[in-house]
């Protein structure tokens, strides 16, 4: 692709992931479900206007990196910090039962393979895309709803917070041993140093940051230091410890989240993200999947993919919750509340594709599973809340 025909590729994904995304919004779907579907229409799919380039890759990676530290950025560390020990155990548990499930999945489907083959590792990094959840649209639910801020609503929000960062540093292992000339001892040390290293270079940048913050409030210095931040720390975090440069964004949004300011940061960062970075990353996953070899074995397994991925979080997390305490009607609103999935997702698919641990074929099993959750979650909640609170629903 020559430097001219890539403007022109821009303007298209744009303006097609808008409109897209605001014909999914009317449809009361995410608007990354629009975005991803832009991408599989005006890409080789089907009308083939935008083909693959390594510029709309380095623009996506921008927008991936862009959105985890917006994602860190949101954070509400104080709500993180108080949910105790219940929240952070429906997360593990959360994490782990959709890993060993789709791992378990994979391989029952396509048979199993020795420890160290790219099979197994195939099969782990399946579940790997299970672990993560997306909250956003189960907080829109409840936020209808009105029970939001109620016990259980504050504890689904929690336990998905923590979610994000146990699937964050599961996606760094996974990757990490994938890598041959990495060995187990290897990727912890290297976890554990980059650990180590981000709790210094955090606390030595929030209190910088902190006082720029009070000396130039709501000025635009401040968004443009904490970008700064976000792609130092994604170099830094792949190129000296070999780990996911995402999770450096991420780290760099946590960082900054108890900022004064936070919010203004992340707004500004926002407007990059909602105009140009976000809607290429999102319109690319389209762009990449491959719809020519979708045979009627692929539709099979995309069918059990998305089945065991909803029930295995459900499973988790409800039964987490009942061992708590929580009532069967409760645990069963977390269970059900965990289950949506959305960018979070895709970027560890987008990642998984650029190491070599996924076929694109199966960013369509993904895309399946981000709109059967979004569409079944606030049904099925309403449903539940319907049902114990049957006065309020008719409200």
């Amino acid at each position: 692709m020559d430097r001219i025909a890539f403007f022109r590729d821009l303007a298209i994904i744009i303006v097609s992931a808008k409109i897209c995304g605001l014909i999914a919004q009317k449809l009361k779907a995410p608007q990354v479900v629009g975005e991803i579907i832009a991408g599989l229409l005006i890409g080789p799919c089907v009308f083939g206007f935008v083909g693959h380039s390594d510029y709309l890759d380095l623009i996506a990676e921008i927008g991936v990196v862009m959105l985890m530290f917006g994602a860190g950025l949101e954070t509400n560390m104080k709500d993180l910090l108080k949910t105790g020990p219940k929240a952070l155990l429906i997360a593990c548990v959360g994490v782990f039962v959709p890993l060993a499930g789709g791992t378990l999945f994979y391989s029952c489907f396509y048979g199993f393979e020795s420890v160290g083959s790219d099979g197994f590792y195939h099969a782990v990094f399946i579940g790997t895309i299970m672990t993560a959840t997306s909250v956003g649209i189960t907080v829109q639910t409840l936020k209808e709803l009105g029970h939001l801020k109620e016990s259980v609503g504050t504890l689904i929000m929690s336990a998905a917070i923590i979610d994000d960062v146990i699937g964050i540093i599961v996606l760094t292992f996974v990757i990490g041993f994938k890598n041959p000339d990495s060995k187990p001892t290897t990727v912890l040390i290297n976890t554990g140093l980059f650990i180590v290293s981000a709790f210094a270079v955090g606390f030595i940048s929030y209190y910088i940051f902190k006082f720029i913050d009070k000396r130039y409030p709501h000025m635009r210095r401040v968004p443009i230091l904490g970008l700064a931040l976000c792609m130092f720390m994604a170099f830094a975090a792949e190129e000296f410890f070999g780990i996911a440069d995402i999770t450096g964004a991420y780290v760099a949004g946590l960082i900054l989240c108890s900022l004064k300011d936070s919010d203004y940061i992340a707004r500004k960062v926002d407007i990059n993200s909602y105009m140009l970075f976000g809607p290429v990353f999102f319109a690319s996953i389209g762009l990449k999947t491959e719809l020519d070899g979708f045979t009627s074995e692929l539709l099979l397994f995309s069918i059990g993919f998305v089945l065991v991925a909803l029930i295995t979080k459900v499973i988790g997390c409800g039964i987490t919750a009942k061992l708590l305490g929580y009532n069967f009607n409760e645990s069963l609103k977390v269970g059900v509340g965990m289950m949506t999935r959305g960018e979070v997702a895709l970027i560890v698919s987008q990642k998984g594709l650029s190491v070599g641990m996924l076929d694109a074929k199966y960013f369509a099993s993904v895309i399946l599973l981000i709109i059967v959750s979004s569409i079944t979650t606030p049904i099925v909640l309403k449903l539940l809340y319907a049902k114990s609170h049957p006065a309020k629903a008719e409200n």
